[in-house]
């Protein structure tokens, strides 16, 4: 058997971390590393091309330094890039998040599901396929852009007046529409669920998909790549913004140190 290889993961910026969590949970012994394209956040208001050209850079420089499955922990990037990614590295896992509509539709009771996510998570071609395919499922899905939430969770601010505002204002027409179901489809969004479930109160049920998107990873990992020896569990950390600040975020969502490197120039 071969040494192991890494799980390389990737976000806009540092809400992938939420995805990040639950991997390591799930595959504690893996080699973790993990790029933040916070040089270029938010992915919301670029455009499909530039978020498939960011996606094949960032995903060449993990594969250069050992990644053998990709995980793209943002939805928005899932839309605009995971077909590309899935056809070019067609010999390696390449998993991808999308808005969890169908447990939401599983647990709902009043038959309404809110999705808070990106706009252009929302407007993809991807979630339109995504809705029409439950689209019979007699339950009504109301879609809510969310201009702010990002930047928010990029500064660290979990829990500022500006962050409050902007939660208040989303969630509001989802739950005057009868939603008691909020799917969280963006990765950053995760860790704004204490401040959106002191808002929303606690009849509202937050889906997130991070622990289905690591579970679905041990399962690739286990019946796709070859008999592998795991060495020590351990991550890496890089970045495409300022890296000072890169570090200070990620320390405070990973809930330990960390230095986050500068993603070399070529993949900037």
């Amino acid at each position: 058997m071969q040494p192991a290889g890494a799980i390389g993961v990737f976000d806009s910026g540092v809400g992938g971390l939420s995805v990040l969590q639950h991997i390591r949970h799930t595959l504690p012994h893996e080699r973790l590393i993990y790029v933040a394209d916070s040089g270029h956040v938010p992915y919301g208001d670029k455009s499909p091309a530039f978020i498939e050209a960011r996606a094949l850079a960032i995903t060449r420089f993990l594969i250069s330094q050992g990644a053998e499955a990709i995980v793209i922990a943002c939805n928005t990037a899932t839309a605009a890039a995971a077909h590309t990614l899935r056809v070019k590295f067609n010999k390696m896992p390449i998993l991808a998040m999308e808005p969890a509509v169908k447990p939401a539709i599983a647990v709902t009771q009043s038959r309404v599901v809110g999705v808070l996510a990106t706009v252009g998570t929302l407007e993809s071609a991807r979630f339109a396929a995504l809705l029409e395919k439950y689209g019979g499922w007699k339950v009504k899905i109301e879609t809510q852009g969310c201009p702010g939430l990002v930047e928010q969770v990029e500064r660290g601010e979990l829990h500022s007046a500006r962050t409050r505002e902007l939660v208040e204002r989303y969630t509001a027409p989802l739950l005057r529409k009868g939603a008691d179901t909020l799917i969280l489809g963006c990765t950053h969004y995760p860790f704004l669920a204490p401040l959106i479930r002191e808002i929303v109160g606690d009849n509202i049920t937050l889906i997130d998909t991070g622990a289905a998107v690591a579970r679905h990873l041990q399962h690739r990992v286990k019946a796709e790549l070859p008999p592998r020896i795991v060495g020590e569990a351990s991550e890496r950390f890089f970045t495409s913004g300022d890296p000072e600040q890169a570090s200070r975020i990620m320390s405070m969502l990973w809930q330990k140190d960390v230095v986050a490197e500068q993603l070399p120039g070529e993949f900037l």
